[in-house]
């Protein structure tokens, strides 16, 4: 694989018992969670052709307009995914089809260091709840631990295809599901692991909820489990008329936790307690306007979903370009904001109603969720954006696209 030039910053389980966690114990702060992991008993275990004379392919196209701050431009092949590091938002991990990940500054798109040793396309990449380490995961299951401040790996291990990779929120213990349905967990900087057996399907989608304790998981065959990570147990199965009728794509849960809204590609969003595992309330734009058809579902993928932390309003996008407002107490449609063309990801700013999108024409949007209107578009990749972020204060949008490059953009609101 060839190395990029150097000027290429544009500036413009098992069955033992996990000893972790006093499920009863609601006053416990992140600090003490991170305490609690101490003690957990784990088991052993090309760059593209140049044009010719001038003439552009599709895919080659030049971008019209570039609204971006900073191009970081390392990546020979599709940039794939895209994080921040929690700490200070300062530091970017950015992994791609050139089999690597880079952490690099986003202020000036210098690399801090390169996650080399990968054999398969860098799909999963993030950072650690203190931002001390950096995992960078492939497709093949090739997961590799990096030390920041030393920019050495410290760990590597190697699971089943890699369907995604998540850090818990208040530990150094890092969470993996895989397409032979298993999720994988392992404590930093020792490897120790625990699984937790999934319904010999792919484990499509994960998350781990805020008080550390419990994870939902969903799974490709359209059900949903809802994990007790002490004692590797499930608390909820969640199936049938209430599950989903096809692979999870997306799931999020509210801030404190207590809900989790789950996207698949039967079209539909579904509202959960978490609390009792009972469903309560299912989203989808066909059944919103009395239109729901399989076809029309087959045809309409949920991508991503998300709540607003300000307002009670759950975001749901759709493959074919729809994002939906819902009114989380009604469950009744609020707004359809209509993109040109299908919506990879979403993101709601951390302390307002704007939620902020990406789109497989390479745009990043900001909407306002209070009355439906589009309140700026960025634009710069030529070729879709495949993940995106924002950073705490919704000041910029670090996207990644399938043009080779990452970009920095700078959101300017007339309310900042």
């Amino acid at each position: 694989m060839e190395n990029p030039g150097e000027d290429s910053v544009e500036l413009h389980g098992d069955e033992e018992i996990i000893e972790v966690i006093d499920l009863n114990d609601t006053e416990q702060t992140p600090d003490d969670l991170a305490d609690d992991f101490e003690d957990v008993e784990f088991a052993d275990a090309e760059n593209q052709d140049q044009d010719d004379e001038g003439w552009e392919t599709e895919d080659e196209m030049e971008a019209e307009q570039d609204d971006s701050e900073l191009t970081f431009s390392k990546h020979t092949g599709s940039v794939f995914c895209i994080s921040l590091d929690p700490v200070t938002n300062n530091l970017a991990v950015t992994g791609g089809e050139d089999d690597k990940a880079y952490v690099w500054s986003v202020a000036d798109g210098e690399v801090l260091f390169e996650c080399t040793g990968h054999k398969d396309s860098v799909t999963c990449a993030g950072f650690s709840y203190d931002s001390k380490l950096v995992s960078s995961g492939d497709m093949s299951g090739l997961i590799k631990v990096w030390k920041v401040e030393t920019k050495e790996e410290i760990w590597s291990f190697e699971v089943g295809d890699l369907e995604w990779l998540q850090w818990h929120p208040a530990a150094p213990v890092l969470l993996a599901g895989t397409a032979d349905g298993n999720v994988w967990m392992w404590k930093m900087p020792s490897g120790e692991c625990k699984t937790f057996p999934g319904p010999n399907c792919q484990a499509t989608s994960g998350k781990i909820l805020p008080d550390g304790k419990r994870m939902m998981v969903g799974y490709e065959d359209g059900t949903l489990r809802l994990w007790d990570l002490k004692l590797g147990q499930i608390i909820h199965l969640i199936k049938g008329h209430d599950g989903h009728q096809g692979p999870l794509t997306s799931m999020e849960c509210s801030k404190d936790g207590n809900l989790v809204l789950t996207g698949s590609v039967d079209g539909e969003a579904k509202l959960i307690n978490t609390a009792t595992g009972k469903v309560l309330g299912s989203f989808s734009v066909e059944n919103s306007e009395a239109k729901n058809t399989a076809d029309q579902q087959d045809s309409n993928s949920v991508e991503s979903v998300g709540f607003c932390n300000v307002l009670p309003l759950v975001a749901v996008a759709y493959l074919d370009g729809t994002l939906a407002v819902y009114d989380l107490g009604t469950q009744s449609l609020r707004h359809r904001c209509k993109h040109e063309v299908g919506i990879v990801h979403l993101q709601w700013e951390e302390e307002s109603a704007v939620v902020a999108t990406c789109n497989l024409g390479g745009a990043v949007t900001l909407w306002d969720a209070r009355s439906g209107n589009m309140v700026s578009e960025y634009r710069g990749h030529s070729a879709e954006i495949l993940d995106f972020v924002l950073n705490r204060e919704g000041s910029i949008a670090v996207t990644a696209g399938g043009d080779h490059k990452a970009k920095v953009f700078c959101l300017q609101r007339p309310d900042r």
